[in-house]
């Protein structure tokens, strides 16, 4: 381990936190440190690494970036650090923090040895909690515990990368990865080079598309008319359009039903109400669970739900319609379902509960629409 870590202080790194995001940032509500074991893990490990997995085959197979002494073993590890990032929905500048800690402990290499019991990519220590050799050792576990930390870390985005990674590592040598940021920010520019924001909302509508003023049964209004709405409640005087498709007022309403349950990343929305985190939803199983109760079957992830239907104009939407936001290497990260009157229903992020949203505040953010139904 390229670090030295005085025992009080080790016992200080901060725990990991519920994941999740919302759009984008998947930080828990909760800031207090723990005392050199870690909090229950709040995310299911398995469905990180599925995410992953689908990510890593959506990013480049062969990038060339200088400065890599080792790329045939880097580059791997560099991108699975990267695809567990995206998956995590870590901004880029989170990623370029991991690579740089990555490069400045282990050289990017699974390194089964280091200073005292330090392990793996970040050389994570099993006694302090970071969890046991044979996790440390698998790299998808070691960059979701690096991310976990970090974004624990208070205002860790506006910190110097150097400074955000030894907030995490507690190094010995606080200043020692600050020589590693233009190679780590080189490599996540290769392995994750342009946004892709998934289809066109439809022609002549970028992201960006502003909205006419006004209502309709339609929802081409943005729905300002209701005022704040509380948290996992329904504004007064709201209702699905009699125009909505059978089908979208299925879906409409059985999303509805998980109003005020938590959000949970990575949870397959199958038991919101029930005691298991894993049950609650996330933004794209909330949708995939609505539609496949009024019968249509949809893919699990943001990325795969933004292929699905029809692309369709923000300007003429209906009941049912897909709403993305966050656009990301891979495609949207976030998705809503359309309610009509200017209102979607979505489960944000972490610390949040599946709730209703206006498209005024929407409008500014979305990257697609998609017609699923009628």
């Amino acid at each position: 381990m390229r670090k030295a870590v005085a025992s009080l202080t080790a016992c200080l790194l901060l725990s990991p936190l519920a994941l999740g995001l919302s759009v984008a940032v998947i930080t828990s509500g909760a800031t207090a440190a723990a005392a050199c074991s870690p909090s229950t893990p709040q995310v299911d490990p398995s469905a990180v690494a599925a995410a992953v997995k689908a990510v890593l085959a959506k990013l480049p197979t062969s990038v060339q970036v200088p400065g890599l002494d080792a790329p045939a073993v880097q580059v791997p590890n560099a991108a699975t650090i990267v695809a567990t990032g995206i998956a995590l929905k870590v901004p880029a500048r989170g990623q370029v923090v991991a690579l740089a800690t990555a490069l400045q402990e282990s050289g990017l290499r699974n390194l089964s040895y280091g200073d005292r019991d330090s392990l793996g990519l970040f050389q994570q220590r099993p006694s302090q909690g970071w969890g046991t050799p044979a996790q440390i050792m698998d790299p998808v576990y070691a960059s979701t515990q690096f991310y976990e930390h970090l974004l624990k870390v208070p205002d860790w985005q506006d910190l110097p990368v150097t400074a955000a990674a030894q907030a995490v590592q507690q190094s010995g040598f606080p200043d020692a990865y600050a020589k590693w940021e233009p190679l780590a920010t080189a490599l996540q520019q290769a392995l994750a080079p342009t946004p892709v924001s998934g289809p066109t909302p439809g022609p002549g509508s970028p992201s960006g598309t502003t909205l006419p003023t006004g209502t309709s049964a339609c929802g081409t209004g943005g729905g300002a008319s209701f005022g704040p709405i509380p948290p996992g409640t329904v504004p007064a005087g709201s209702q699905i359009p009699a125009t909505a498709s059978p089908a979208a007022r299925t879906a409409i309403r059985w999303a509805m039903g998980q109003l005020g349950t938590p959000y949970q990343w990575g949870g397959s929305c199958t038991d919101a109400h029930g005691p298991d985190p894993m049950g609650r939803c996330d933004c794209s199983s909330l949708v995939q669970q609505a539609y496949k109760a009024a019968g249509i079957s949809l893919p699990r992830t943001t990325y795969d739900q933004v292929n699905q239907g029809t692309p369709t104009d923000v300007n003429h939407l209906v009941p049912g319609d897909l709403l993305f936001t966050e656009p990301g290497a891979l495609g949207p990260g976030h998705v809503g379902i359309y309610m009509g009157d200017g209102l979607i229903i979505n489960a944000p992020h972490t610390g949040a509960v599946v709730d209703i949203n206006t498209l005024a505040d929407w409008r500014s953010q979305i990257v697609a629409a998609r017609h699923i139904t009628g």
